[in-house]
């Protein structure tokens, strides 16, 4: 299976918590039927990307990376890659790489929240697929040339440091968690 067709299954298989999920949903599963290089950067209509938000739920708190370019706290996440073989292993490769955590373990259950934001050109817009993984106790992050800085955040303070998007994903997480 391609990667192009796993993000169909999986978007397919989405259930979003409310009719703006819903339509995301429907607005990435049109794109990649428009767009058969719809996963990849050079796409100038705009690509799927994957990212996974690394929860420490013993302890109560997120890793975020303050990203080199955009200087701000996201989670970890980016382009799909040709060895990727699913968005699953793109979100899981992005978070181990930018975390430098091995060993990170995605929430049962597929993608957790879905986020379209718009980007400089030539591209023009970034459809996140968005995951959520678990660290091991004692695990220890790494910063990666592509971050500034990598933090820990008790729950509580994430709205304080990054934007809604980053919000709702945790929002989601933890609700994901909370079923688990």
């Amino acid at each position: 299976m391609s990667l192009h067709d796993d993000a169909v299954s999986v978007l397919s298989g989405y259930d979003g918590a409310d009719a703006r999920q819903a339509e995301l949903r429907g607005t990435y599963l049109d794109h990649l039927a428009g767009h058969p290089d719809g996963m990849w950067k050079a796409c100038g209509a705009g690509h799927l990307t994957a990212s996974a938000l690394v929860v420490d739920p013993e302890r109560g708190r997120v890793l975020l990376t303050l990203h080199r370019k955009l200087r701000m706290w996201l989670q970890m996440g980016g382009h799909c890659e040709p060895q990727d073989t699913s968005l699953a292993a793109a979100a899981l490769r992005e978070a181990t790489e930018e975390s430098g955590i091995a060993g990170l373990t995605l929430l049962p259950g597929g993608p957790v929240r879905l986020d379209r934001h718009p980007i400089p050109a030539p591209c023009h817009w970034h459809l996140d697929v968005q995951y959520a993984a678990t660290a091991s106790a004692g695990a220890v992050e790494q910063i990666s040339d592509e971050s500034l800085d990598l933090r820990w955040f008790p729950y509580d303070e994430v709205a304080g440091v990054a934007d809604t998007s980053v919000v709702r994903l945790l929002e989601s997480a933890r609700a994901r968690l909370d079923r688990g």
